[in-house]
């Protein structure tokens, strides 16, 4: 029995013996090629857009019509490559079972606390930012339910892209001190959804998510979302997705088919406790590959999914 296996059985066990959802599968849709790693450029907001000063206090009760008056309002240019388009009349691949796994996690969320979720890979280009930024966008899209989505990547922010959104101020600029947390939030066409950028790329990613602001900003951020999802950098070449899933409720591990291999997925789960784990989703899988990917990824975990997706 793999290891994986036993981590996520235990994580079952420590759940009060909550029976496993429904498998959640979605189809296979056109693939674009994986793209290669490409430099980080800042992006500034427009002028005017408001960027806090560092002495700025945050002691002052938080609600939601104050971010609403102080966060940003760029003009989003959302990627269609990248985003499921689900306010279609017609059918798109993905959208329903997109859905369906919203449901899984709401499902969860009734037997625990599940509103701050971790989106992680053991690599890059396994397609964590895809299902992150689409899962935030469907539970967006329920009635009155907001989403904040943060691009917790400091190393290597690409959230952005995803929505043609500028990348800073981001998070990055937060945790330094540079700016307050209504000034690194954006609002852009989405109804309900929020957007926190990355930020300029930093080096001293793992200093600056655990120097107490992050977990500060997810205490004051979370009385105003239904949903906090954090798109994490991937597992194996940093440590950050460790410290990242500390501040969170749950874990999803994103596996792509065919490229990860076996042994840096069992790492990539080893890395969480299993009480974090809420799931793998399997990225990239044919349909008649299913059955069988479920059983050499380990198919027993609570939330399961296949997704296809053009690139992370």
């Amino acid at each position: 029995m793999s290891r994986i296996h036993e981590a996520l059985k235990k994580a079952q066990q420590d759940r009060a013996l909550q029976p496993p959802p429904e498998q959640v599968t979605l189809p296979v849709t056109e693939e674009a090629p994986v793209l290669s790693p490409l430099p980080v450029t800042s992006t500034a907001l427009p002028k005017g857009a408001p960027v806090a000063s560092r002495q700025r206090a945050t002691s002052e009760p938080l609600t939601f019509e104050l971010l609403l008056q102080r966060c940003a309002t760029p003009h989003w240019k959302l990627d269609a490559k990248k985003l499921l388009h689900f306010g279609s009349p017609s059918h798109v691949p993905g959208t329903e079972e997109m859905r369906t796994l919203r449901s899984k996690l709401y499902h969860l969320a009734q037997t625990q606390p599940m509103k701050k979720l971790l989106v992680a890979s053991a690599l890059p280009n396994e397609g964590k930012t895809f299902v992150a930024s689409n899962l935030a966008q469907v539970m967006a899209r329920q009635h009155q339910r907001r989403v904040l989505l943060i691009d917790s990547d400091l190393r290597w922010s690409r959230l952005h892209m995803s929505f043609g959104s500028p990348v800073s101020p981001g998070l990055t600029e937060y945790l330094r001190g540079d700016a307050d947390e209504c000034s690194i939030v954006q609002k852009g066409s989405i109804e309900n959804l929020f957007l926190i950028a990355g930020g300029a790329p930093a080096n001293n990613s793992s200093e600056l998510i655990s120097n107490g602001r992050l977990k500060s900003l997810l205490e004051r951020m979370a009385p105003l979302f239904d949903w906090i999802i954090l798109d994490s950098p991937p597992t194996v070449p940093v440590s950050d997705a460790r410290l990242l899933a500390a501040f969170c409720d749950g874990v999803v591990v994103v596996v792509r088919a065919g490229y990860t291999p076996y042994n840096l997925t069992l790492k990539a789960c080893q890395g969480f406790e299993p009480s974090q784990l809420v799931g793998v989703v399997l990225n990239g899988v044919h349909g008649s590959q299913t059955s069988m990917a479920y059983k050499y990824y380990g198919g027993e975990s609570l939330l399961k999914g296949i997704v296809r997706s053009a690139e992370e």
